[in-house]
């Protein structure tokens, strides 16, 4: 019973320890985002290409996608704007642990198993710009596709500094109905190697 108690114990402090840690991460990043419209601009995105798809006439579909132009600029803008100033923030409340669970105050002892959200911010600013601006010279569609799983990654990577990885990846399968995996993949390449090798090490 003695064991039992002291494992239910040690369970709560580390949940309570977990929860505080996580609004830490929450409030800071929502300071940022209520001086912008971004999850607003995202999701009128995700929903305005869904609807083009679904679209029979493919003039329809492009008539549907040429009405994001704005948005999709604007999106962009003000992702390089949450960029800029989370650089400003300090660099230890920055950091996100790589493991799939939440390890509170990882990057306190454990630094080499963390990596800088700023970075990844970073990432996704110049992705974005590059996909807005066709950099590759993709089909509307096409442009849409990759910019949709830009936008899931870049959602994806919010969900996981504030709460975790697993976290992040449920949320993602639950809201689009697609695994991390699949969005890596689907994003430019611009993103994706810059992606990758801030997986494997850290960059600013």
């Amino acid at each position: 019973m003695d064991i039992a108690l002291t494992l239910l114990a040690i369970v709560v402090a580390w949940r309570l320890l977990c929860l505080r840690y996580q609004r830490g991460h929450i409030a800071l990043l929502g300071r940022h985002l209520a001086r912008l419209q971004l999850e607003r601009h995202m999701e009128t995105l995700t929903q305005g290409y869904t609807r083009a798809i679904n679209e029979k006439e493919t003039s329809r579909q492009l008539q549907v996608l040429a009405g994001f132009a704005q948005t999709e600029h604007a999106v962009a803008a003000q992702m390089r704007t949450l960029a800029d100033a989370m650089h400003a923030e300090n660099a230890q409340d920055t950091r996100m642990g790589i493991l799939s669970f939440c390890l509170p105050y990882i990057e306190r002892f454990l630094p080499a198993s963390t990596r800088d959200f700023r970075a990844l911010l970073e990432i996704h600013a110049t992705g974005l710009r590059h996909v807005v601006d066709n950099e590759n010279h993709w089909s509307p569609k096409d442009r849409a596709y990759h910019l949709s799983a830009e936008l899931y990654l870049m959602q994806h990577s919010c969900h996981w500094y504030c709460k975790s990885r697993a976290v992040a990846d449920v949320r993602l399968a639950g809201r689009h109905r697609v695994k991390h995996q699949k969005v890596l993949e689907s994003v430019s390449e611009v993103t994706r190697q810059a992606y990758q090798q801030w997986l494997q090490g850290d960059r600013i």
